[in-house]
């Protein structure tokens, strides 16, 4: 069986995120969401909230598991056997910063990484991106999937 992760902060999930995870969820066996954070940094959803929206916003999908890590990466796919990291990109900014991640986690456990191309409908968005378009009030509706919209705008009062 193959087993794929999809790591990330996911602070809040977009729509990119999903279409991710959906053309994951049809290569792989098993596709575990990761929500990894940083305990410094104060997100607007802590680990448990992210994990509720992804499930909510994944429940289509019955291979899709959802799981939080805060250490190192490779220890969390060695322990549960996955064989393959997945991650989106949006253009050639966030392969220059995932590379050398996907490189140091390859050569810490042997681990690869496969880079997929986010579907140009999505190539704009960014979790960054989302939460400003709602503080300013603007409509989050094509950025969100529904639940994590619902939470947004209920955590975000527009300026």
């Amino acid at each position: 069986m193959t087993h794929a992760c999809c790591p990330g902060s996911f602070d809040p999930m977009t729509l990119g995120h999903l279409d991710i995870f959906e053309r994951t969820a049809k290569l792989f066996d098993k596709v575990t969401v990761l929500v990894t954070f940083n305990p410094n940094k104060d997100g607007m959803f802590n680990p448990a909230e992210r994990m509720e929206l992804i499930r909510q916003s994944t429940e289509h999908l019955p291979n899709v598991e959802v799981d939080k890590w805060e250490k190192l990466l490779v220890d969390y796919t060695t322990d549960h056997g996955i064989d393959t990291l997945v991650k989106g990109l949006r253009n050639s900014l966030d392969y220059e910063y995932e590379l050398p991640m996907a490189r140091m986690n390859n050569r810490l456990s042997g681990i690869e990484t496969v880079f997929l191309m986010t579907d140009p409908k999505f190539s704009e968005i960014s979790s960054s991106l989302t939460k400003e378009v709602a503080r300013y009030g603007g409509d989050i509706t094509s950025l969100l999937p529904e639940p994590v919209a619902q939470a947004v705008r209920s955590r975000i009062k527009p300026e």
